[in-house]
């Protein structure tokens, strides 16, 4: 490994959100090497994916050697489905905007499944870098999201929603007309997740196409402090599952959750 990823700090060694963290800021930081090796285009994004991808998959072979990898750059073995705990990884979230600097709307995530005693199974630790802003988001320490108290946070001005800038869902303009709403477009799933979590906006739906990569860090964050988190129809978010494909989601301000829930099974499209 000629990229140095240094140590662990020591309670990651038994503290999964610490590992968690630890994980998505290093890969955030061996691809910031590789943005500066001066590849531009598909050669940027393949060299990111692959980079960031072999150095996850190698320090959880060493730090965490009894766990299974799902990630969106490795071939799924579907052995995990027999582990009771499974790391779920997108390496480089928003390839698009990464390879093309100086946009820094692109994540690494790093998210931990674990089976349940009862057989089911939850997300228990998750993590997502923002490395072009030097930011770490993760369930050890969640962010401090304003307003949850219900203290009337923004009153009188109209919720933002966080759209993809490339491929918005066409029914999130209807959406945004019924709650009056303004549309803020911007890449990487993790990266519009995020943006609730940071007041940047108020909620992020989406409704085409993901998988399970795409959106378990995230959502692991975001539910951890105390945003809402669900498919767009209002049932659970599901992870580790036979079928990785998991194409939608919501994730927003717990006082818009019915609103919005409400518009997409009136419209039947959850």
């Amino acid at each position: 490994m000629s990229f140095d990823p240094g140590t662990p700090p020591a309670d990651a060694a038994h503290d999964d959100h610490a590992m968690a963290a630890w994980l998505a800021q290093t890969a955030g930081r061996r691809l910031l090497e590789v943005r500066g090796q001066g590849l531009e285009g598909k050669a940027l994004k393949d060299a990111g994916d692959q980079a960031a991808h072999e150095l996850l998959v190698e320090l959880l072979a060493i730090h965490r050697p009894g766990d299974a990898v799902l990630s969106e750059e490795g071939k799924d073995s579907k052995e995990r489905l027999h582990r009771d705990r499974v790391w779920i990884i997108d390496p480089l979230d928003g390839t698009r905007e990464f390879s093309e600097p100086p946009r820094d709307d692109w994540a690494v995530h790093v998210a931990l499944w674990e089976r349940s005693a009862g057989g089911g199974g939850g997300l228990t630790a998750g993590a997502v870098a923002q490395p072009a802003l030097g930011e770490t988001f993760h369930t050890g320490r969640p962010p401090v999201v304003p307003g949850l108290d219900g203290s009337g946070h923004r009153v009188g001005q109209p919720p933002r929603i966080a759209v993809s800038r490339s491929r918005p869902p066409a029914f999130v303009t209807a959406l945004a007309q019924e709650l009056g709403a303004e549309l803020v477009p911007m890449g990487s799933a993790g990266v519009k997740v995020m943006s609730v979590a940071r007041d940047l906006t108020d909620a992020y739906v989406h409704a085409g196409g993901q998988y399970e990569w795409d959106s378990a860090a995230p959502v692991a964050v975001a539910a951890a402090a105390g945003l809402f988190t669900s498919r767009v129809d209002g049932s659970p978010l599901r992870y580790n599952q036979d079928d990785v494909y998991l194409p939608d989601l919501i994730v927003c301000r717990p006082e818009l959750a019915e609103r919005i829930v409400a518009f997409v099974q009136e419209r039947g499209l959850g």
